[in-house]
């Protein structure tokens, strides 16, 4: 399927554009499942908080309407949406009145092995670390240096993801996911103030563990949380719940809580 610029069939971007110099811009990565973008409310508020935060306009209304027509002219598979500054010349000042660029593009749907699924994860401890940037914590913005620099860490497909920590040693997220622990029965995931990438089906997750009455607590994490936890579990918008089952010399097994909030996942990601 073709991509699509600003709403348009493409297949090449301009050379200006700042999304490619500079990493000027915010993307989301949706599931398309039967036509239908999965937890679309979701993401459309995290681009509205990545635009507003970078000052890069966004028509949240046409956006909405091309991600739809996209997704439905897809039928199933994963839709990536990039929202850039647009186009401008050499310098990091941008021109003014420049408008947007919006793209939009189709990969498969991700065949991941059942057993991630159904027995869990080990995760790869990586080395490099989290920058600390208040400004852009949180968002899913184009510079993911960190993330490919963690990802070249291992090829050994025994690791299935790797885990991410901050400057101080904080355990954050996953390479490609946010991490949530269960100790004592409660929900706890990274305060994400400093680094990490807010995701979608963190923000779901969160929600519905307040409409399911299960304690959840966002805060900073420590490796000792980590190792003192029940069970630990990764989630993300295209494959929901993963358990994590091992992580270097630490075992957990997937527990009730994980399978509850999995299939909770799936539920939110088929509606």
């Amino acid at each position: 399927m073709h991509s699509w610029i600003d709403g348009q069939p493409a297949d090449a971007i301009a050379l200006q554009s700042r999304g490619l110099a500079y990493g000027d811009g915010v993307f989301e990565t949706i599931a398309v499942i039967a036509g239908r973008p999965s937890l679309l409310e979701y993401h459309l508020e995290r681009l509205a908080l990545g635009s507003q935060r970078l000052a890069i306009g966004a028509d949240l209304a046409l956006i909405r309407d091309e991600v739809c027509r996209y997704a439905q002219a897809l039928g199933d598979g994963v839709l990536k949406l990039i929202l850039t500054r647009g186009d401008s010349q050499r310098g990091y000042a941008a021109a003014a009145g420049v408008p947007p660029r919006r793209i939009l593009q189709a990969s498969p749907t991700p065949q991941y092995p059942a057993a991630h699924a159904e027995q869990g994860v080990r995760l790869f401890a990586c080395r490099t670390r989290l920058a600390e940037q208040p400004l852009l914590a949180g968002l899913k913005h184009l510079n993911r240096l960190e993330q490919v620099l963690a990802r070249n860490e291992w090829q050994d497909p025994a690791f299935a993801e790797g885990l991410m920590c901050d400057q101080s040693g904080r355990p954050i997220e996953g390479v490609y996911s946010n991490l949530f622990l269960v100790r004592d029965g409660q929900l706890l995931t990274a305060d994400l103030a400093r680094c990490g990438v807010a995701g979608v089906m963190r923000a779901a997750l969160l929600d519905a563990a307040a409409q399911h009455s299960i304690v959840a607590r966002v805060c900073d994490l420590s490796l000792l949380d980590l190792q003192q936890a029940d069970e630990v579990f990764l989630c993300n918008s295209v494959y929901g719940v993963w358990p994590v089952r091992a992580c270097e010399s630490l075992n957990w097994p997937p527990g009730p809580l994980t399978r509850k909030l999995q299939a909770i996942a799936r539920t939110l990601l088929d509606a």
